[in-house]
This record gives C-alpha cells, structure tokens and sequence, in this order.
C-alpha cells in the first residue's frame, strides 16, 4: 500500500512510519516540523518520502495525497494543559486540518484512514470507557477538538478508523509527558512535580502496541468506526513513581501539587472491540516498557 502519513516525524509518527516501511509499504510524510516540542526531536526514518508542509494547506494536502491508496492522520497540536492556555491552535491543527485532509481525500478518491483521536474525549467520566459511551463533555479544547475531528470523519462518507488513544508512552516521546519528565528529573535529582494526591489512573500504552493497533485499523477501515486503543489496566500515579524509581535506581524527589485544570481522574479502555474486531492487544507491562524506556535513553 502507498501511505501518506501526517504528522509522521512525531513521537507516535516515527514509530508508524518505521513499522510501514518494515512490512513493505510506500511511504510518503507530510509534516511541518513545528515548534510546539523541539523540533530537533522530529525525524523520518530512512526510506519514507518526506513532504514539509502544513495540513491545513489546500494546495499542499492535494500535492501530498497523490497517488496514495491510504492515509494514517496523526498530525495536530496536543497537550491538555496547554490548550486551556491557548487553545486556537488547537482548532486550526485538529479540527481545520482534518475538514481540508479529508476534503481533498474525497477528491482525490482516497477512502481509507486511519485518524488519532484520544481518550480525552470521554471527559471525566471515569472508566471503562465504551466507544458506546457519550463523549460530549470535554474538560478540555484539547479533548473538544478531538471529538469535533471525529465527527467530521463520521460525516465524510469515507472508510474511517477512530483511534482514541490511551497515554502512549516509549522512545522519542514528547519532554513534557509524565514518564518523560519524571524521568529525567530523576536521573539528574531534581524534584519532581506531581499534580494531585496520587490516586489518579491512566491507561498507559506503549507505542509499539498502539503502532500495532494503528496498522490493523488502516487495513481494516472499512465504513466509519471507532475503537479504544488501550490495554484496560490503568495504573495509579503513584505506581508510575514507584516504576520510575525502579527503572531509573533513583530515590524521587516528590513535590505534591494540586490538580491541573483540564486533567481527568481516570483513563481506563474498554479494549473489547480492539480484541474483536483487530484482534489486537496491549502486551507490554507497563514496568517492563518504563525499564524498555529508561534503557533507550541511556543508550543514546
């Protein structure tokens, strides 16, 4: 298949792309290498076809698209904290990109996509989260923007696969992600800012798994359909530290803080349709994948 991936020089991007091309596929990224992390974290793995240039551009979206077969959507602004300070970007990067890709993918008569959406989407209702549940109460513009693209997917009349994405963590995530931060401040001794009382859950992922799970929801797009891409075993806050300092051989330095606006108590997947309909699993312990983390910093 010849795949045009957005956003592919991103964290969860790389990882995709590198997959593609290990199975055999075509690879074409279109990424702008913006500044919302340092852009010298952003790279293409050698043998994808790299466009620079910005999805909410008509003219660049259609230069992109063509002779594709298939489209993994991955770029857009992310961060829950960041979108309550700013969230304008969050509607022209995710909500405006997705109407002009998906606009110029049904002139161009490219049906298939696979699109990253997130968990945030079903607010703080807790969990296990069904795709089947409302998720009509953001906390967040970032968690808004995420589930106003997927309505726009839905009313595209192309075969669409709504990824919603739980905490995906591994090589080359973003600085500002939990397990990134508290392990770098543990490796040089700092203290570490923790937001809350410590019981808060996430369904922590790691990115070959969710790489995996994106894989078999672009060969399988077929009509518009959502589905969870996480393990179902959310893990405590305070587990998190406890792994942290395991991976790391680092007593922490822990500042408790009160809860951020916009974070949510729980993130917990139901991963039924993911085992129904992919056939797909999380199955990396999340221990084992801070160790796999922790190592992979220390041998760059």
């Amino acid at each position: 298949m010849h795949v045009l991936v957005t956003g592919g020089a991103g964290f969860i991007g790389q990882h995709l792309v590198a997959a593609l091309l290990a199975r055999g596929d075509r690879v074409r990224v279109l990424d702008n290498f913006d500044d919302a992390y340092d852009p010298a974290l952003k790279s293409v793995p050698a043998g994808a076809e790299l466009v620079r240039g910005d999805v909410c551009d008509p003219g660049v979206v259609r230069a992109a698209l063509r002779g594709v077969e298939g489209v993994c959507h991955l770029a857009g602004r992310a961060g829950v904290r960041e979108s309550i300070v700013d969230p304008e970007p969050y509607g022209r990067n995710n909500v405006g990109a997705t109407i002009t890709l998906l606009h110029a993918m049904r002139a161009a008569s490219v049906a298939r996509m696979v699109f990253t959406s997130s968990s945030s989407v079903y607010g703080a209702a807790g969990g296990p989260s069904r795709e089947s549940d409302p998720a009509d109460r953001p906390t967040s513009p970032y968690a808004a923007s995420k589930r106003a693209a997927e309505l726009f997917c839905a009313a595209s009349g192309l075969d669409v696969t709504v990824a919603r994405l739980f905490t995906v963590y591994g090589p080359g995530q973003r600085p500002g992600m939990a397990i990134a931060r508290f392990v770098r401040l543990a490796r040089t001794g700092e203290t570490i800012p923790v937001y809350g009382d410590g019981t808060s859950l996430r369904d922590y992922t790691w990115v070959g798994d969710t790489v995996d799970g994106l894989l078999r929801g672009l060969d399988r797009a077929e009509g518009y359909r959502v589905v969870n891409l996480g393990g179902g075993h959310p893990v405590a806050m305070t587990e998190l530290l406890a792994a942290v300092a395991d991976a790391t051989g680092r007593q922490l330095k822990v500042r408790w803080l009160p809860p951020q606006p916009g974070d949510v108590p729980v993130t917990h997947a139901d991963p039924r349709v993911a085992w129904d309909w992919l056939e797909w699993r999380a199955r990396t312990p999340f221990r084992e994948g801070v160790a796999r983390y922790v190592d992979w910093l220390e041998r760059r």
